[in-house]
């Protein structure tokens, strides 16, 4: 299949304001590329970040992807034209010291897609790096639609349970998590950590998300309920880990309000800004902390188990499927927290 010479694609243009363009289309620049057909093209709550106006302007947004490859690049070895396949939204070359170790997010030459150095992938071509290295195959016992979810949301919710897990030091299932952030990422957050702790609570500043929360396994609650009930539960210690995916420095100050003493904080959340934490809090409690990107490929086996035994939930976890042509109003639905997880179908 000949790639066009121009193609639709999401293009920043301001804060607040994303216009659907026709672009150049993309090229093999490296051996190590390949190009894809987009199939599927996904709104996460990272590209917000850029969309609110903390990144220059002038680039194509988007991080998650499944299509279909039509061109590669001579050094890729592993996918050929026509397979179907899934990026991971952070690429690696899994060759370097900290690829080897399983910190793929921290490849020093790896990038995101969806910023000023990097065209995204909401569009209809879109040139993947490190090919080999980044893509996986599409199985066929999963709907490309639930696939999407393995890009970015699931392996980070995954894995922001299973870092709170290993830092504890415990492995049977029990105790109690919390989850701050009933959005996309928090609701897979909320699923995975109903596999390793006996009890799941979950709270949001946007009530209607509650109930999604519940619907995933969560005790889910206003903020001021859940203190309540949470320290009913625990004799007044609080939880044993909790899940920050919002990236807000609020939501890092309830975290440590809410954890017990020797507990565990696990941040997914992308905190672009300074957090003030309370020092003398972290003294007093002996909390542990854990920050940072997900490594999708160390993280992967284990979330795709998380889909492959929850499809019935998460078959209607996607809310909207839009076109290109929608973007700037599913944007600022998104952006205003009245829509959840919402694709882009070129």
């Amino acid at each position: 299949m000949a790639v066009p010479k121009t193609m639709k694609a999401v293009v920043l243009r301001g804060r607040l304001k994303v216009n659907t363009e026709e672009v150049p289309a993309p090229e093999i620049r490296d051996p190590r590329d390949v190009i894809i057909k987009v199939s599927l093209a996904g709104l996460c709550g990272s590209d917000l970040h850029q969309y609110r106006g903390e990144e220059p302007y002038g680039f194509v947004m988007g991080h998650e992807v499944v299509g279909e490859i039509v061109e590669t690049g001579s050094a890729v070895k592993k996918f050929k034209i026509g397979d179907k396949v899934l990026s991971s939204f952070c690429t690696s070359c899994g060759e370097c010291s900290n690829c080897q170790a399983g910190w793929t997010a921290r490849c020093p030459i790896g990038t995101v897609p969806g910023q000023p150095s990097i065209a995204g992938a909401q569009a209809e071509y879109f040139r993947l790096p490190l090919a080999d290295s980044t893509l996986f195959p599409v199985p066929d016992d999963i709907p490309a639609e639930l696939m999407l979810l393995m890009a970015d949301i699931l392996p980070t919710g995954f894995s922001v349970a299973m870092n709170a897990r290993m830092l504890s030091g415990k492995i049977e299932t029990k105790g109690v998590a919390v989850v701050i952030g009933c959005g996309p990422v928090g609701l897979c957050a909320i699923t995975s950590a109903t596999t390793m702790y006996e009890t799941v609570f979950a709270t949001d500043l946007y009530i209607p998300r509650l109930e999604a929360a519940k619907r995933h396994g969560a005790i889910a609650l206003p903020l001021a309920d859940l203190e309540e009930e949470l320290s009913k539960r625990t004799d007044g210690q609080g939880a044993d880990a909790v899940l920050e995916v919002v990236g807000h420095p609020s939501a890092m100050v309830t975290a440590m309000k809410l954890a017990r003493p020797c507990g565990v904080i696990s941040s997914c959340g992308v905190h672009s800004r300074e957090i003030g934490l309370d020092g003398e809090m972290l003294y007093d409690k002996n909390l542990r902390l854990q920050f940072g990107r997900c490594s999708v490929r160390t993280y992967y086996p284990y979330a795709l188990e998380i889909l492959r035994q929850n499809q019935e939930l998460f078959s209607t976890f996607i809310e909207h499927k839009v076109s290109l042509d929608q973007a700037q109003e599913y944007y600022t639905l998104f952006e205003q927290n009245k829509i959840a997880k919402t694709v882009f179908v070129p």
